[in-house]
């Protein structure tokens, strides 16, 4: 059983009650309808559909939560999302960039400055060598990694990434790819 299927098996309320007081230990029909506070009609016909879901195993009035299931749901899940792409061939600079880039925003500007060069050395990369820039481009390109696009601009210039002059940027440092 997949995880979509559990998702759509619990996204009834009636059938997550049922899941909940099996859960807690209610194992017939009747406990359940007292746990869940669910009439014994209702309980019966979620217990038949989380029963043919494969979430819940029937005998009489006996019900079997198989918990077992959701953490096969949750492993296979887990193996199928595909690994996170590497920002860096280099393990340290990986492991730092792993910790402030999330879906290819930064998620805060390190506060320690070597952690804080890797990650503008990261970022530099959206400007090319030789393109000059007006503030409000570069500001477009930095907005797309950072709401504060002053400090990111400011620690550029001040680190010699960038190079500003009456108002245009462009790219003097960082590393290149040949």
């Amino acid at each position: 059983m997949d995880a979509g299927t559990i998702v759509g098996l619990l996204a009834d309320p009636t059938r997550l009650k049922v899941v909940a007081a099996l859960a807690l230990g209610a194992d017939t029909i009747e406990d359940v309808a007292r746990a869940a506070g669910l009439p014994l009609k209702d309980v019966a016909l979620a217990a038949r559909r989380l029963a043919r879901g494969g979430l819940v195993r029937r005998d009489g009035h006996r019900l079997e939560l198989l918990a077992d299931e959701f953490q096969a749901a949750a492993r296979a899940a887990a193996e199928a999302v595909p690994p996170p792409e590497r920002l860096s061939d280099d393990p340290a600079e990986a492991a730092v960039l792993g910790a402030f880039v999330r879906d290819g925003r930064l998620t805060s500007i390190p506060a320690q400055r070597s952690k804080r060069l890797v990650v503008l050395d990261h970022l530099v990369r959206v400007f090319e060598p030789g393109v000059r820039y007006p503030e409000r481009e570069v500001n477009a390109l930095l907005a797309a990694w950072h709401p504060d696009v002053a400090a990111l601009r400011r620690y550029l210039v001040d680190e010699g990434l960038l190079t500003r002059e009456a108002g245009v940027y462009w790219r003097s440092g960082g590393t290149f790819d040949v």
